[in-house]
């Protein structure tokens, strides 16, 4: 047992510890948001998932609206951090633990590995517990977002770069001094031929490639199988440094590759999820005051995570009905509609350190970022001393 009490300690948008309490609270709340959308079936009927990323961002949130809502069972991967003597483990590693309770009172045969997505070694365990405990799979679901991969296959390791194309581009960003915002300004720098490379190797299609190929190799898709990667598009607003970026190349690439599986006879997509406070998106200049000002303009409108992810199990378990001309899965139009975009770039242009406070719903911001580390969830006091130690989910 090591019980202590567990505060914020970082710089930025960065926590060196997470809150066991706070992120096992987030998981329920994300969970108690969910409603069944689905008649009920004998668990020999559930479908049968995959999700490559399933500990935070819009893999967490489409593992419990998958768990809650539409009874899947399946595996979840994630690659997290145990506790130390030091620090406490990941926010990732809690809400795992956490998701692996809910699924057992759900009655759900979930499983959860520890272990590089990216790695041969992880494919053969993770195909292998497929095979052993339920013969098929129906739904692939890749949601990884990291800074670098190591290639088993070359023992090369890239490393992604958050740059431009072409020539450098300045924005407007939103930073922190405590709790109050700060306007700042942050240049970005184009990528090397090199850089863009390495991102792709890294952000691009490639690895799901791999687990698709992996799971034909063994014969392991049911025939309703379909898969999907997320992805992002955004408004023209952050576009140069995102989507028109080094970032932009490998969404394209992981697009490209939807359409090639597709052509191979699988049916692959990929999903555009909408904005959304991640750990991924908070470190991309200008994310977090765009992701504010939206929020400033839609309020309670602005679509979450867990409510995307619900609509995105309805299209994967029955037939997409919202594809776009590249056979792109849609969940963002409510965010890119003209007259939302028109409203956040009037507050894009007006914002300025005096108006932050007014235009920018900051506030929200922060507090989403604190939670992703399990830090300003309701109910949980954060005085009192917690168990840091938390096991992995036994398989």
């Amino acid at each position: 047992m090591s019980e202590r009490v567990v505060k914020p300690v970082g710089r930025g948008f960065l926590f060196l510890d997470s809150h066991p309490a706070g992120c096992a609270k987030v998981v329920r709340d994300l969970a108690a948001a969910v409603q069944p959308v689905v008649e009920p079936r004998a668990p020999e009927e559930a479908p049968v998932a995959l999700v490559i990323g399933s500990s935070s961002g819009y893999g967490l949130a489409t593992t419990i609206a998958g768990l809650t809502a539409f009874g899947v069972k399946g595996v979840g991967v994630a690659f997290e951090k145990d506790a130390t003597a030091r620090r406490t483990a990941t926010a990732g590693w809690y809400r795992t633990a956490e998701t692996a309770k809910l699924a057992d009172e759900l009655g759900r045969n979930f499983t959860f590995v520890n272990a590089d997505a990216f790695a041969d070694t992880t494919k053969d365990e993770v195909l292998d517990l497929i095979a052993e405990r339920f013969g098929k799979i129906d739904h692939l679901i890749y949601s990884v977002a990291a800074p670098r991969r190591t290639d088993p296959r070359t023992g090369e390791t890239y490393q992604s770069a958050l740059k431009t194309i072409g020539s450098p581009y300045t924005t407007k960003s939103l930073a922190y001094d405590g709790a109050e915002p700060q306007l700042t300004e942050v240049t970005v720098d184009p990528a090397t031929d090199d850089d863009l490379a390495q991102t792709v190797k890294v952000m691009g299609g490639e690895d799901w490639a791999r687990w698709v190929t992996a799971l034909q190799e063994r014969d392991l898709m049911s025939e309703d199988f379909n898969t999907v990667a997320l992805t992002y598009i955004g408004s023209d607003i952050t576009g140069p440094i995102y989507r028109q970026g080094s970032i932009g190349a490998a969404k394209a690439d992981l697009e490209q590759t939807a359409l090639r599986l597709t052509k191979e006879g699988i049916r692959a997509y990929t999903s555009v999820n909408g904005a959304a406070v991640t750990q991924a998106s908070s470190a991309i200049p200008g994310i977090g005051l765009y992701t504010s000002l939206l929020h400033k303009t839609l309020g309670d409108a602005m679509q979450t995570p867990i409510q995307q992810s619900v609509s995105l199990w309805n299209q994967l378990t029955g037939t997409p009905d919202d594809l776009d001309e590249d056979n792109r899965i849609r969940l963002d139009r409510w965010e890119l509609t003209p007259d939302v975009q028109a409203q956040v770039h009037a507050a894009w242009q007006a914002v300025t350190q005096d108006t932050i406070a007014d235009l920018a719903d900051h506030e929200w911001f922060y507090t989403e970022i604190r939670r992703l580390y399990g830090f300003d969830v309701e109910g949980i006091n954060y005085e009192a001393e917690v168990e840091v130690d938390v096991p992995w989910p036994a398989k």
